[in-house]
């Protein structure tokens, strides 16, 4: 498949992503992946800005809501079940388009997944006990100590993912950062990464207008017929976790929409940081006509 190409359109969240790819996938007749793993999940919509109902019946999209909220799903089955669409498609397509801000399933189809050591399950029970006696800062501040390199880039809302990392870091004595990319998978498609970028005070406006339009659309209602599910790691989510701390007591109303903001914000922070990793990607403004993108990618 050396002529075959998966363009990844990668960028903080509320940059723009989905308006570019959409519009890309349109002028060259191609069909989009969604890396974005809140958007798997049917009965996410509002919180997660999955496109319009138009903007899905006008470009074929995948795996956005494929999944129910109860179901379990890893980055290793979203690997082996997009390579194998990505495969199907490139005997129709010469260009496949892959977009979303869930950096670690993107890098799975891009470069792989990274060998983990064995680990002890005692281990892991511990962490869950820890998690459930004293919060998630405290596991924060463990990883923040032990592997500060990872810390930096994980979803830190994401307790399973922290004591993940720190069930690697307990186990091995070697931080988790250490065991990523250490070698890469080769694939048999080429790829190119358009980065959107922007300056950091029109993205945090972005963003805090995306929240207020959110609410309007009926973030608080979705999230409340959500409630019997909030302990589901697909749930543990901005927006979402938010919610529930207000819907049991925790935070009021108010409270809870400027978290949102505001955690809005800092996970923009962590896929800037995430994505400065990406020394070929083509860095473009939002605001990019797609005559420029398209001499882009040639």
């Amino acid at each position: 498949m050396e002529n075959k190409t998966l363009i990844y359109i990668t960028g903080p969240t509320g940059i723009g992503k989905t308006k570019i790819s959409i519009a890309l996938a349109k002028k060259i007749h191609s069909e989009i992946i969604s890396s974005d793993s809140r958007q798997f999940y049917k009965e996410m919509t509002v919180g997660t800005s999955v496109p319009s109902m138009i903007d899905l019946k006008t470009v074929t999209h995948h795996f956005i809501h494929h999944l129910r909220v109860i179901e379990d799903y890893t980055i290793g089955d979203y690997e082996k079940d997009c390579i194998k669409l990505i495969n199907e498609k490139f005997k129709i397509h010469d260009l496949l388009i892959m977009t979303g801000g869930s950096g670690m399933y993107a890098d799975s189809v891009l470069y792989g997944l990274d060998k983990l050591p064995k680990t002890n399950i005692k281990i892991r029970k511990s962490l869950n006990s820890l998690f459930k006696k004293r919060g998630l800062e405290y596991l924060q501040e463990k990883l923040k100590i032990k592997d500060p390199t990872y810390f930096a880039k994980i979803d830190r809302n994401n307790h399973q993912r922290i004591i993940r990392a720190l069930e690697v870091c307990i186990s091995s004595g070697k931080s988790f950062s250490s065991f990523l990319q250490k070698k890469k998978t080769e694939r048999i498609f080429n790829t190119k990464i358009l980065i959107l970028e922007e300056e950091r005070n029109k993205l945090y406006e972005k963003i805090d207008k995306r929240v207020d339009l959110m609410i309007k659309n009926g973030l608080e209602k979705e999230v409340r017929s959500l409630i019997k599910y909030q302990e589901k790691n697909s749930l543990q989510t901005v927006g979402y976790k938010e919610f529930f701390d207000f819907f049991n007591g925790i935070i009021t109303r108010d409270e809870a929409i400027l978290k949102i903001k505001k955690n809005t914000r800092n996970y923009a922070k962590r896929q800037i940081t995430w994505n400065k990793k990406y020394k070929n990607a083509i860095r473009i403004s939002p605001d990019s006509s797609l005559n420029k993108i398209l001499k882009l990618i040639n």
